[in-house]
């Protein structure tokens, strides 16, 4: 979530003086960014930085605004080893997440060794095919390894290949995909591919001879995927697949990704939509703003004096943001939105996996206590935290980091979601998918038998699930993973 929120300027914060030129991108359960700057010379007594890699200077700008802005800032090592790798000294000095020892720690901070590449990542700007996939071991037991297309972007390089939703990948450029060289045929940053593709025979992966060419190429996503109105069962329901939280291009100041957003909402209204299906399925989140936006046309009696969601910093800044800002820096208020279309709902169907995360699950935490949030498919990510991006606004330091900086908690005080949103209604996608937008489509076909109340029983869809172990998904690495963002601007200090 990137651009909205916070048009304020930090100043006179003399504590913390020697944060000098940090620039802030501030992500929440997927967004929100800032802006620090330091201590400023006279015009004549301007240099020109110089860039510089040398670990200590580098682990020193990591270290000094991490003590200052990490949410678990009291729990970095005292001493921490300042010849490190940039990327180990960040890892080094995080409150990491342990399922046994530290369940509410740190799962989602990281650090690129490139600002710029960060910034547009989080703006859905990468270097890619134009598909996102899972991995799955090809059977039991097996070291081998197939990747499904979950969905392929229009006009993209994977879409141009012939490339669609539910095709299955088990070979890279003539190599058979195993356990160990996955990570290594998908991810190395290779921009030629050659994908063999295999068939499901009788529950059984069997491989045939068709190949897919396909060239990686700079490619700006837009999060808004489909939209569609059915009617069925005298109700008029409207579908959204949004796949994540992003105002809009990266570079851009138009926020043309939520207008479109709005557009949207303005059809269904106009159609007379009076149930709503929220597909974010495959949405790792983005930024906080965009989450408001969307919450704004979904929620039932919102307006802009009602409570979103709330931040919770840690106690070192607090005190400097309430001082400067008051309460409201940490407040989210919902919008005033001619397209909201709440009042002709009762409630909202939301279809989900364990790649929703973020600012999808701020959208279900936010939503429940104004309206009845259903969720289909299976349990969320679990990330009530929010993150923002720091980059060093002198150029001196290359690097970027997006360190998890506050919690989040909707209106009625809950924020109790670290695991996840357990589904209302269990489905799990199958291995013969189906057309997002189809209606026989596994989590959509369930949330309309609910809507037109020929629903089957909650765990309807178990029975007809993926048999092979899921090994991970290409969306796990989207701008993070699991991001809310929120953007402040300019902070001086």
């Amino acid at each position: 979530m990137k651009k909205h929120v916070m048009n304020h300027a930090l100043r006179g914060y003399s504590a913390q003086g020697r944060i000098a030129g940090a620039s802030l991108t501030w992500l929440l359960l997927a967004g929100f960014i800032v802006s620090l700057s330091g201590c400023h010379k006279a015009a004549d007594d301007a240099v020109t930085p110089q860039a510089t890699n040398d670990n200590l200077a580098v682990n020193n700008w990591i270290l000094d605004n991490m003590r200052d802005l990490y949410y678990w800032n009291d729990k970095i090592p005292a001493n921490p080893d300042k010849t490190l790798a940039p990327s180990d000294f960040f890892k080094s000095i995080l409150n990491t997440y342990d399922a046994t020892t530290n369940p509410t720690g740190d799962r989602f901070s990281w650090i690129e060794p490139s600002a710029d590449d960060l910034e547009a990542s989080l703006s859905g700007e990468t270097t890619t095919t134009g598909m996102e996939f899972a991995l799955y071991l090809r059977s039991s037991g097996s070291d081998d390894v197939i990747a499904q297309v979950l969905y392929v972007l229009p006009n993209s390089p994977a879409e141009k290949a012939g490339l669609m939703r539910g095709d299955i990948i088990s070979k890279v450029n003539g190599q058979a995909i195993t356990k160990t060289n996955y990570s290594d045929l998908l991810y190395s940053g290779t921009t030629n591919y050659t994908f063999g593709l295999a068939t499901v025979s009788n529950q059984t992966i069997v491989d045939t001879d068709q190949t897919r060419s396909v060239t990686a190429t700079v490619y700006q996503e837009n999060p808004v995927f489909l939209d569609s109105v059915y009617t069925v069962g005298g109700k008029t329901v409207g579908y959204l697949v949004y796949n994540q939280f992003v105002p809009g291009a990266n570079g851009s100041k138009a926020d043309e990704y939520d207008a479109q957003v709005d557009a949207i909402f303005s059809n269904f209204k106009a159609k007379g939509v009076n149930e709503l299906v929220l597909d974010l399925r495959y949405n790792p989140g983005g930024y906080t703003s965009s989450s408001a936006n969307l919450a704004s046309l979904i929620g039932k009696g919102v307006n802009s004096s009602k409570l979103y969601f709330r931040e919770e910093w840690n106690s070192t800044i607090t005190p400097s943001l309430r001082q400067e800002y008051g309460d409201s820096f940490f407040i989210q208020n919902f919008a005033d939105k001619a397209q909201n279309i709440g009042n002709n709902l009762s409630r909202v169907f939301v279809l989900t996996t364990d790649y929703t995360a973020s600012a999808s699950e701020l959208i279900i935490n936010g939503l429940r206590p104004y309206m009845t949030v259903t969720t289909i498919g299976t349990t969320t990510y679990g990330k009530n935290v929010g993150s923002i991006t720091i980059t060093d606004e002198t150029g001196v330091i290359k690097w970027g980091m997006q360190p998890i900086v506050f919690k989040s908690f909707n209106s009625a005080g809950q924020s109790d979601y670290s695991m996840g949103f357990a589904p209302n209604f269990e489905v799990e996608e199958p291995i013969n998918l189906l057309p997002l937008g189809d209606t026989r489509e596994a989590l959509l076909s369930t949330a309309l038998s609910q809507i037109t109340g020929t629903s089957a029983p909650a765990r309807q869809g178990v029975v007809n699930s993926n048999p092979l172990t899921a090994l991970g998904s290409s969306i796990q690495r989207k701008a993070g993973g699991a991001l809310m963002v929120k953007t402040l601007k300019t902070l001086h200090w």
